[in-house]
Formats: C-alpha cells, sequence, structure tokens
C-alpha cells in the first residue's frame, strides 16, 4: 500500500506530453467523434452499399487492422514514440481520403477505407501509452493516461454530437464531415509529431538483458483477463440498448440518456477515481474492477428479470456501477502493464495488450447480441461469471 499521489493540472499536461500533444488528443478525439457514427451512413447513403455490406467492412477492417499490432510494438521497441502516434492519426487520413474517393456502389473501395481506419484506430492506444511512459513515470504517469482517456471520451462524445446535429444536411453534409474529419486528424498529427518525443530502449535493453522476446512475466492471464473485462466498453453502447428498447419496450430515451450519463461519468471521474486508488497496487485496483462489474451486471439481471421488475430507472442506476467499474479497469490495466513491461520490449507489451483489447471490441457486440435473445440470465449471468473469473485470474497473478 502507497500514499495517495496528488497531480495538478500543469502536471498533469507535462505528464502527457505537453499542452500541443493535449490539443493532439482533443482534435483526433474529435475527429473520432464525428467518424463513428458517420461511417455506416457514409457507406449506406453516399456509397449506396447495404447494410449488411457496409457493417461487414467495417468490422473486417477493425479485426484486420488488429494485425498491424506487432509491427507497431516493434516500431516502438526501436524508440520511436511521437512518430507513431502521428503516424496511426495520419493512416486514418489516408482512410478518409479512400472514402471520400470511393465511388457509389463499390465495397472494396469502402473496405479499403475501413481498414485504413482501423489500422489507425488500432495502432494509437499503444503508440500513446508508450509516448505517455516515456515522459512519465509512478503514479503520474497513471494519471496522464487516465487524463488521456477522460479527455479522449470527451472529444468522442462532442464529435458524436457535431455529427449527429449535421446528419439532417443529407448527403453534401455527410461527405463535407467526412473532409472535416480527414482535415482533424491532419491537424492531430502535425501536432503529435511536433513534440517529438523519442526513447533510447538500446540502453534499456542493455541493463535488462537483451534478446529477452518476452513482454513481461506473468501476463498471459492478464491479456486473457482483458478480453472479457473490454466488454464492459460496449454494454452502454449494445446491451443495454439492445434489452431496454426490444426486450423491456422502454423508451429509447433511457438508452440515450444512460449512455450521456457514463460519458459526463468517465470525463469527471476518471482521473479523480486513478489518482484517489494509487494508494493501491494496480492489480488489486484491477481485481476490484472486476468484483463490481460482476455486481453490475448481476444488477441488471434482477432489474431486467421478468416480472415486477424495477423497470428501466432501475437498469440506469445499476449502469452507474458498471461505469465505477469501467472507470476503475481503465485506470489500471494499461498502467499495470506498463509497470510490468520491461523498457526494452514496452512498445511489443502495449501492443500485445491491444491485440486483446481489440479483439474484446471486435467479439463483444456479436456475443452480446448472441445471448440476449435467451434470456437475462444468459446474458447477464454469462457476463457475472466470466468477469469474476477474470478478476480472480488478475489477482491470482503475482505482482512483480
Amino acid at each position: 500500500m502507497t500514499t495517495t499521489v496528488k497531480i495538478r493540472p500543469h502536471a498533469l499536461v507535462r505528464a502527457s506530453g505537453g499542452p500541443g500533444y493535449a490539443v493532439a488528443l482533443v482534435v483526433d478525439a474529435l475527429g473520432t467523434g464525428l467518424l463513428r457514427p458517420l461511417l455506416l451512413l457514409y457507406g449506406v447513403s453516399v456509397l449506396r452499399l447495404s447494410a449488411p455490406a457496409t457493417g461487414i467492412a467495417m468490422t473486417l477492417g477493425a479485426v484486420v487492422g488488429l494485425a498491424c499490432m506487432p509491427a507497431v510494438g516493434r516500431w516502438l521497441d526501436r524508440g520511436a514514440r511521437s512518430t507513431v502516434v502521428a503516424a496511426s492519426m495520419l493512416v486514418r487520413v489516408l482512410g478518409v481520403t479512400v472514402l471520400l474517393a470511393a465511388p457509389a456502389g463499390h465495397v472494396w473501395a469502402f473496405a479499403a477505407a475501413a481498414l485504413f481506419l482501423g489500422i489507425g484506430n488500432q495502432a494509437w492506444p499503444a503508440a500513446h501509452a508508450a509516448l505517455v511512459a516515456t515522459v512519465a513515470d509512478g503514479r503520474e504517469r497513471d494519471a496522464a493516461l487516465a487524463g488521456g482517456r477522460a479527455l479522449r471520451n470527451a472529444g468522442l462524445g462532442t464529435g458524436a454530437l457535431l455529427a449527429t446535429a449535421c446528419l439532417a444536411g443529407g448527403t453534401t453534409a455527410l461527405q463535407a464531415l467526412a473532409a472535416v474529419t480527414g482535415l482533424a486528424y491532419l491537424v492531430a498529427a502535425a501536432l503529435a509529431w511536433s513534440v517529438h518525443v523519442h526513447a533510447h530502449p538500446a540502453a534499456a535493453a542493455a541493463g535488462a538483458g537483451a534478446g529477452d522476446d518476452e513482454p513481461a512475466p506473468r501476463m498471459r492471464a492478464l491479456l486473457a483477463a482483458n478480453v472479457i473485462y473490454v466488454f464492459c466498453l460496449n454494454v452502454p453502447e449494445v446491451a443495454l440498448p439492445l434489452v431496454l428498447v426490444t426486450q423491456m419496450h422502454a423508451s429509447p430515451v433511457w438508452s440515450g440518456a444512460i449512455f450521456v450519463a457514463n460519458t459526463v461519468l468517465v470525463v469527471t471521474l476518471q482521473v479523480p477515481v486513478t489518482v484517489l486508488m494509487s494508494r493501491f497496487s494496480r492489480r488489486s485496483v484491477l481485481a476490484l474492477a472486476g468484483v463490481v462489474l460482476t455486481v453490475s451486471y448481476l444488477g441488471f439481471l434482477v432489474a431486467t428479470s421478468p416480472g415486477p421488475g424495477w423497470g428501466a430507472p432501475a437498469v440506469a442506476a445499476v449502469s452507474v456501477v458498471c461505469t465505477l467499474g469501467e472507470i476503475g479497469y481503465a485506470g489500471s490495466a494499461t498502467a499495470l502493464v506498463t509497470a510490468l513491461a520491461p523498457a526494452h520490449v514496452l512498445g511489443r507489451a502495449l501492443a500485445r495488450f491491444q491485440l486483446s483489447t481489440g479483439f474484446g471490441l471486435a467479439v463483444s457486440p456479436a456475443a452480446l447480441t448472441a445471448l440476449a435473445p435467451h434470456g437475462p440470465a444468459a446474458l447477464w449471468g454469462t457476463l457475472a461469471a466470466a468477469t469474476l473469473l477474470s478478476s480472480g485470474a488478475v489477482a491470482a497473478e503475482r505482482e512483480r
């Protein structure tokens, strides 16, 4: 157990890479927030593709984009930091350019755009975490990672609202929105590259023993557990709207309110909670987050079961507990990986962690939608059991 740290705003900005890099994070998050609701509608409305074909192309882009992670990890371990972050943004500029140039009816052009966007989205978290780990350490690094996530959530939410407001403009507005998104990524890439952060892993390798290809000892259970933990990120976006609207026949307003509340809570509480929990080990916090998520899933099970249930208000109340678990998970998981990994293989460790995160995010919508029709016990009971097992696996792995 350690003493709780105090992080001042200027120290948090410095530990995040400086003010220029912080602006790059905001611009990048706004661009991603604009693009997320735009891509599907662009494929259907502008390119005249079928909804199934558009969805499959987007899914394949995200999954195939994971194949770039080993190369990203090796690039980071050669010392690149701000260059990799900028590259993750530039490849998304390329994706938007291909999207704008795609002829109507050409699904392969849309798939290529989705692939480039997928590569950029998958590469960014590992590159960002490696950059922060280079300019900060200890609990200051943890708070900076948490601050980056809170900032990104705020940008994503704002970008999504701006995109929604522009959707009424039809095809022309969608094309203009895509162009603005590409420009946002271009500006973010320039700002990220301008900080010129580079690591020197050769010295670290000499001290730690070069040639060790393992990212860190005892990470296998952590990586496997992360696949289950990451399901919590899609609960507010996928599982709850599905259950509330199609099974409980509640107003869609409830789904929107839960999503907004989740975003606001993450933005406002991510850094304070991460700093508050710094008195405990990162592994303990991550295991506790799994327990909190398990409790929330059991709460959803009770709230959504047939009979005199609590209804939509109860689901909304339980979602707050789920968000607290998500905050604990997000504030400790990446921080634990950066603390465990030897410096000379930090990039590969973060790349493998992102592979598990990306895989969990890719399969969770299919898993959630497959379990939901079989009733609350199948959905929430399975999530609760899997998450509790994952929490136990994390706790069982000895702290390095």
